[in-house]
């Protein structure tokens, strides 16, 4: 019978020995608004499976930066792949430790209770941004897609006085209170936001996804558990916990 992926890579790390014995131990996930949900289902699982604790940190992207810089203690950064590249090059990452990890799809949110537009084709979805009073969405990568997608209809310059940009809390928060009409984010963003109704994800011609990457942070005191999370998350037999918050596994 094949070994499970995560476990091959457990008994690599137990033959390996050394430093950073596979011994029970507790290690600290850093994680973002765009990736704490997948983080946040695969890390009970992963302490079920191996008998390590995992404390996810939840760390705002304006912050990140900081926390990196101050050596603080933590294992494992989940960011996207360019971020993870620069650190590594800065030495804040472990060298050849960067594995990409899940991505995330954009979609649609309107106040809870309000109509929803069609967005099921490009030309309705186009009818409802050209419709809609206002639009919220972030300055990070699922507000670049949206700004993509508006050049790409050629509507950004009607829009543009109507789009207001949502940083430092979820897109769907805006919606929610009424500050927007329509908000676009990752789709795992804006499913649990209460107050706030999904309508649906981007049209298949014009969706487009947030990419994310784990590393091991140099700083890390426990580089071994923090690979065997990596190699747990990665492996293909626990795709549906990433799944599980609408997000999905990154497949090349």
């Amino acid at each position: 019978m094949r070994m499970r992926t995560w476990m091959l890579t457990l008994a690599l790390l137990t033959a390996w020995g050394g430093q950073n014995s596979l011994q029970a131990a507790e290690i600290t996930v850093l994680a973002g608004m765009g990736n704490v949900s997948g983080i946040n289902d695969l890390a009970p699982a992963f302490e079920r499976a191996s008998g390590n604790k995992v404390v996810v940190r939840f760390v705002p992207t304006a912050e990140l930066q900081g926390v990196i810089d101050s050596n603080a203690p933590a294992d494992v950064l989940t960011a996207g792949p360019q971020a993870i590249d620069d650190l590594i090059a800065k030495g804040k990452v472990v060298a050849g430790t960067r594995v990409d990890f899940a991505r995330a799809g954009v979609g649609v949110s309107v106040k809870a209770g309000a109509p929803k537009p069609d967005i099921s084709n490009v030309e309705a979805f186009k009818r409802a941004m050209l419709n809609a009073k206002s639009i919220g969405y972030s300055n990070g990568g699922s507000g670049n897609i949206a700004a993509k997608v508006m050049e790409r209809l050629g509507i950004a310059g009607e829009i543009k006085a109507r789009t207001k940009f949502i940083n430092g809390r979820p897109v769907a928060d805006a919606v929610a209170k009424g500050e927007v009409e329509l908000g676009i984010q990752q789709i795992n963003v804006l499913l649990p936001e209460p107050g706030a109704d999904y309508v649906g994800p981007l049209p298949g011609e014009l969706q487009d996804y947030v990419l994310f990457s784990l590393g091991v942070l140099a700083v890390s005191k426990q580089q071994n558990i923090a690979k065997l999370f990596q190699a747990y998350a990665t492996a293909p037999e626990n795709a549906a916990l990433i799944r599980k918050s609408s997000m999905e596994p990154w497949r090349r």
